[in-house]
């Protein structure tokens, strides 16, 4: 009772810590006014969070960089998810009043000396920053301020964040953002974007109050070189590579506001329209569920239809000549529910399998639901991490009854695997990731409180719960087979090319990974590309039909190596579908390799490790489908069959 309630307590902070940040749907929204009361806010505060790169898989904080600064810094509270993910949102000093616009207001001044190693080293970090297209990501009102250009088709993208500032090289040529502007023409300097136009839009219903629907802005670079009056005009902000005299950057802004027709409910419809701006890709999704959705009738047909006369062809057989003749899958009834080899792994397998399947089930209906839009920042890993610890219970119940029907009896060597083995090799790795982003000052290093916070729960509630379900599992009796299990294992006979088990599993994956790449390459931009992914209903339709997918495929596999009289099909049942994760991290490589432009050992490293971590969940995930879904069928045909 104890550990529920421990548990409940930590769900329940966690629903609380999102929404104290930001709104959750059906939250009443915030209300400007010029002049403030009670019902209504005037100042509009603008919050910074991490920067981020393509070309890095390193974040760095908003302070790790020479920028303006509050002396007093506010950190609006963070979810466990956006502490994962290593955002870090805290107050900036650009103050906004709602209405008042502004013109080439200053913000703050930084000088740098040549002579001071300070200065120097806060420069160099700077230029490192331009160098790799670092990006700010601000926020007004929980909504990300964009910047919005023109791309090709006349079409516009609204990029969630806009660069510090770009380089032209030793040659001239432009890199980053330089190329927005022929003013940056100058060898071997860095510009920098000391200026940002900003634009609120807002939308009303009355005179009096107004809700803010967007905000856009754009970064340009001046060279201020009066101090008593700024006129942010001028030849840009030019900071050559070699930094021999004294340099003065002033940083400034203008804010303007606009009418808008879009309704606060719909604010967020532009930011993601403009991301994935051409039909091409929904046509490819759709086209793909149609292509998979065929191809998955055709094999259940098939099977249904072939198995029938099997079935009707066997139980038609009376005579005893007749039954001592048995051919095909009926003849090794006697052998089909012999416990596989290494029983233990593959039951351990299976509990963290079923806890996954369940966690993410269960995390893409409420995204289907809109409660883990991209608008609750962190609230897609909080669901997910919450739910994996609540989901002990069927974990070790799911790995001890079949653990025991393998006829296993070390039960404690069985629950303490299920606990450790594969959160422990997930933590290990994460561990080791994190010790890379700690040597690198990186915000996406997970502070000391909170890796003890997560050890915390992962001893403190998932562990107990596992025993508990392990306790259950055990408490029951063994499965019971429709068949009995023969005495003397039956020989198996020379197998073709097609019906031994490694082209069996190589060829096993293949459907299931056709269903799901165009996903995957939304979802690995989303996470290395820094684009925002809201396609929850297609992903949970493509995770449907992968699980049926999965299913057919292994099904399928696994009748054509009963028919040549294979019987070891646990583990091929599970490796045959789990090898799908093979499959993604093939493409993994590949994405790395043609769509990023990430450079740095530690990145590098980075990318593969956790690459490695979404591998191991995906592989259990799929290979625990495959089994279920064999087990369910062996279970079903031997059940129907006559057998004397």
């Amino acid at each position: 009772m104890a550990s529920r309630f421990s548990a409940f307590s930590v769900l329940l902070a966690a629903v609380l810590g999102v929404a104290s940040s930001f709104y959750l749907p059906g939250l009443a929204p915030v209300n400007f006014c010029e002049t403030e009361n009670g019902e209504c806010k005037s100042a509009i505060e603008l919050f910074v969070n991490r920067l981020d790169s393509v070309e890095s898989v390193l974040p760095y904080e908003y302070d790790a960089f020479d920028f303006c600064q509050l002396e007093e810094e506010k950190h609006p509270s963070e979810n466990l998810g956006q502490v994962l993910f290593g955002e870090r949102i805290e107050s900036s000093p650009y103050k906004f009043h709602f209405k008042k616009e502004e013109v080439c207001q200053q913000v703050c001044r930084k000088e740098y000396n040549p002579g001071n190693k300070d200065d120097i080293s806060k420069l160099t970090f700077l230029k490192n920053g331009m160098h790799l297209n670092y990006q700010h990501h601000w926020i007004i009102d929980n909504m990300p301020v964009t910047w919005c250009y023109d791309v090709e088709d006349e079409q516009k993208f609204c990029n969630p964040g806009f660069p510090i500032g770009c380089y032209i090289t030793k040659t001239g040529h432009p890199k980053g953002a330089c190329v927005v502007s022929s003013s940056f023409n100058e060898k071997d300097t860095f510009y920098i974007f000391n200026h940002v136009d900003i634009t609120i839009y807002f939308h009303s219903e009355d005179e009096t109050e107004a809700r803010l629907v967007a905000a856009k802005l754009e970064p340009k670079s001046f060279k201020h070189t009066q101090t008593d009056k700024l006129d942010c005009s001028g030849p840009p902000m030019g900071i050559p590579n070699e930094f021999k005299e004294k340099l003065s950057i002033v940083y400034t802004y203008s804010v303007k506001y606009a009418k808008s027709n879009i309704k606060w409910a719909s604010r967020w419809d532009y930011i993601l329209e403009s991301m994935h701006h051409t039909n091409i890709q929904w046509f490819s999704i759709m086209n793909s569920l149609i292509i998979v959705l065929f191809l998955s009738g055709m094999v259940a047909m098939i099977l249904l239809r072939t198995l029938h006369k099997d079935i009707a062809r066997y139980n038609q057989m009376d005579s005893v000549e007749e039954a001592q003749e048995e051919f095909g899958w009926k003849l090794v009834h006697g052998d089909v529910f012999r416990p596989p080899r290494k029983g233990m792994m593959l039951s351990v397998f299976l509990g963290s399998g079923a806890q996954i399947f369940i966690m993410l089930l269960v995390t893409l209906f409420f995204a289907c639901l809109g409660f883990l839009s991209p608008a609750n920042r962190g609230s897609l890993m909080t669901c997910a991490v919450v739910l994996w610890v609540l989901l002990g219970t069927p974990a070790g119940y799911v790995a001890a009854r079949f653990y025991k029907s393998f006829g296993g009896e070390k039960w404690k060597t069985n629950v303490l695997l299920t606990s450790f083995l594969c959160p422990g090799i997930v933590f290990a790795v994460f561990f080791l990731m994190n010790l890379i982003l700690w040597g690198e000052g990186s915000s996406a290093a997970i502070p000391f409180g909170t890796l003890v916070a997560v050890l915390a729960l992962w001893f403190g509630i998932s562990v107990p719960l596992t025993f508990i379900g392990a306790y259950f599992g055990f408490k029951e009796h063994a499965m019971e087979h429709p068949v009995r299990i023969n005495q003397i294992p039956r020989q198996i006979p020379e197998q073709s090319f097609y019906t031994k088990c490694v082209p069996g599993i190589i060829m096993g994956g293949i459907l299931p990974f056709g269903c799901i790449f165009i996903q995957l390459f939304f979802i690995l931009n989303s996470i290395w590309s820094h684009q925002m992914y809201y396609m929850f209903g297609f992903l949970f339709l493509v995770f449907i039909i992968l699980i049926f997918t999965c299913s057919e495929a292994t099904v399928l596999l696994c009748y054509f190596h009963l028919c040549a009289e294979d019987y070891h099909w646990q583990w091929r049942s599970f490796l045959t579908s789990g090898f799908t994760a093979v499959y993604f991290l093939i493409y993994a490589v590949h994405y790395f390799y043609s769509k990023l432009q990430i450079t740095g050992t530690a990145s590098i490293i980075l990318y593969f490790g956790y690459t490695m971590i979404m591998t191991l969940i995906f592989f259990l995930f799929t290979g625990t489908i495959g089994f279920l879904a064999c087990f369910w069928f062996v279970t079903k045909i031997y059940s129907i069959v006559k057998v004397d």
